[in-house]
């Protein structure tokens, strides 16, 4: 496979901004950048993209930003995102992006650390969030705001993006080659970005990644994945987040017309607007659509619940086949064909109807629900990354092994290692280091440039990779078996009546796990099954029949783990764990440290002590 999109451009200086405003020159789309704004589709053309980034550079070198300051950016998804990033990197500027779910305490932090001089932020509820952390950081020279109402009044720091725009537009005046001759000067060694690492322990690490980090990952997943110029894309992930940030370069590099997503609450209405054909997205984001799905086939009634059921059974079967290489009779393939017309096509219609593929990271997505997008017609291809290396592998549509993570893009090598298990990570995506921590860069990048990523995993023998567990992760039980919970975890949520699982259990005698009922899912059962299901959510968390119900799915979802890794107790939370709780790192991964000292009781009572 060819990156066919990219031809040519192994000619220019391999950084992102020369890559991206290539890609809106050599294409000239109407629509390269698209956002909804008061209900209507809004496009911004290749053409006027250049022009933003353009006077966006030129304004903020005429503010006094140069080459290696340090620029934050707090937002939500937003074509002022992604324009203003490519103007910081197009001064030799540094882009630290932050969460818009970052505490405030972290957010001081990473301003602080990273000694940033400019902020930019969306809006004036993210400035409400955030100001406290703002107001206590000196060393800020100014306080960008992309609405033009947000600016507050009497703050000498404060300007607005079209002001800054405007300065642009000056500066250009005076010298028309002021924004060739700063491109000229980008170097591809040169740091692109610090993404501060959420950390599910300690303080955030700041990941230094250069142009050529970035740009040798636009190379190696365009040759991997068959991108094309005619495609459509959502963007719902965080910008700030690694993965869909190398998304959007790589997207934008290929041609590809994007559209921003500004929140999960518009994906479903995006979906069918924008009708993508690829798409990133994260197991979370499947878990609920497919339970969302199955709560409506299954209250439909009579025989629509039937065929619904029997629809799920055979998609089960086709994939289970089709995967392990067994023949597909005639009569299974018949059956699938029927489920396909009459129950799967409305779920690609939820999709769009012209979704090629997902890509899916993050998180492990178990088998069910794959096979069920899959039987559907909406092929999910699961990958690995790091906020270290970028994005690393990728199953293929031609190439694809549900549960694995698929095999590494041309150029990075992986390796598992034999003393624990450990995957290992080399190539030119992989980071420079942790930003003024050089003991923990040392601690993570060997001698021989393998990057130690902390997972657990293991190699088949078609050299595609899985992921098991996180090492730090894994936990120990009284009688001294090793648990990893991810992947339980991933077995529990496959019930529509679970929304949050945490599987718990280190020193203690046996494996539980602390849940979060889906409520509307729940109740709805415990009504179909003629039990009360009226009360508090606390006190239907006391009901022993909504518990043995709940534990009851549990168990079942288990028994293929090895007897001493099944989910015996369980243990219902009323409230979903949260970042703002502390329980959560932005990027949704639970913090086990500190579920496992704020239930400690509760642990006891379903693991025994």
């Amino acid at each position: 496979m060819t990156a066919e999109n990219i031809i040519g451009f192994e000619n220019l200086p391999q950084t992102l901004p020369h890559y991206t405003i290539e890609s809106f020159r050599r294409r000239r789309k109407p629509d390269a950048l698209n956002y909804k704004l008061d209900g209507v589709w809004k496009h911004i053309s290749g053409e006027e993209a250049i022009e933003k980034i353009k006077r966006l550079a030129l304004g903020l070198a005429a503010l006094g930003v140069k080459a290696g300051d340090k620029i934050a950016i707090i937002s939500e998804n937003r074509p002022e995102w992604s324009l203003t990033d490519l103007a910081i990197l197009s001064l030799r500027a540094v882009n630290v992006p932050i969460y818009t779910t970052q505490a405030v305490e972290q957010i001081r932090y990473i301003l602080e650390d990273s000694g940033a001089k400019m902020l930019f932020v969306s809006g004036r509820k993210l400035f409400k969030h955030a100001e406290e952390a703002v107001r206590s950081v000196e060393r800020l020279e100014w306080i960008v705001f992309f609405d033009e109402d947000a600016r507050p009044a009497g703050d000498s720091r404060a300007i607005t993006l079209s002001e800054i725009e405007s300065r642009g537009v000056e500066a250009e005046k005076i010298d028309p080659q002021a924004f060739e001759n700063l491109l000229s000067k980008i170097k591809t060694e040169d740091l692109a970005t610090i993404i501060y690492t959420s950390g599910t322990t300690g303080e955030p690490k700041g990941v230094m990644l250069s142009h050529e980090n970035f740009v040798s990952n636009i190379v190696a997943i365009s040759k991997g994945l068959p991108i094309k110029s005619t495609d459509r894309s959502l963007a719902v992930l965080p910008l700030s987040h690694i993965f869909e940030r190398t998304v959007f370069y790589v997207l934008c590099s290929n041609g590809v017309a994007i559209h921003y997503c500004a929140s999960f609450d518009q994906l479903a209405a995006c979906l069918t607007e924008v009708k993508p054909t690829i798409m990133t997205a994260v197991p979370r984001l499947f878990e609920q659509v497919y339970h969302k799905i199955v709560k409506k086939g299954k209250a439909a009634g009579g025989w629509k619940t039937s065929l619904f059921e029997w629809a799920l059974e055979v998609g089960q079967q086709y994939w289970d086949a089709k995967e392990t290489g067994r023949r597909i009779s005639p009569a299974l393939a018949g059956k699938h064909a029927v489920a396909s017309r009459l129950v799967f096509s409305k779920w690609r219609e939820g999709v769009g109807g012209r979704l090629r593929f997902f890509v899916s990271g993050g998180a492990p997505l178990s088998k069910k629900l794959a096979y069920a997008f899959w039987a559907a017609g909406i092929p999910i291809l699961q990958g690995y990354g790091m906020t270290e290396g970028c994005i690393v592998s990728a199953n293929r549509p031609d190439d694809n092994k549900v549960g694995s993570i698929g095999k590494p893009f041309e150029g990075i090598e992986l390796k598992i290692s034999e003393t624990d298990g450990e995957v290992l990570v080399r190539g030119k995506n992989v980071m420079l280091g942790y930003y003024n921590k050089p003991e923990e860069t040392a601690r993570v990048l060997d001698e021989e440039g393998w990057y130690h990523t902390g997972d657990v995993g293991y190699e088949d023998e078609d050299g595609h990779y899985y992921i098991t567990d996180r090492l730090k992760d894994l936990f120990k039980l009284s009688n001294g078996k090793y648990v990893a919970p991810l992947q339980i975890e991933s077995l529990l949520k496959q019930s529509p009546l679970i929304s949050q699982a945490v599987v718990v259990g280190s020193g203690r005698k046996q494996v539980g796990a602390l849940i979060v009922p889906d409520w509307d899912a729940l109740k709805q059962t415990l009504e179909e099954e003629g039990i009360d299901a009226r009360g508090t959510r606390e006190e239907l968390c006391e009901n022993p029949y909504v518990v043995k119900r709940v534990q009851r799915d549990a168990v079942e979802l288990t028994r293929e783990v090895n007897d001493y890794e099944r989910v015996k107790r369980v243990y219902l939370l009323p409230r979903e764990f949260s970042i703002d709780k502390g329980e959560m790192t932005p990027t949704l991964k639970i913090k086990r440290s500190v579920i496992d000292e704020k239930y400690e009781e509760a642990i006891d009572e379903i693991c025994g002590s």
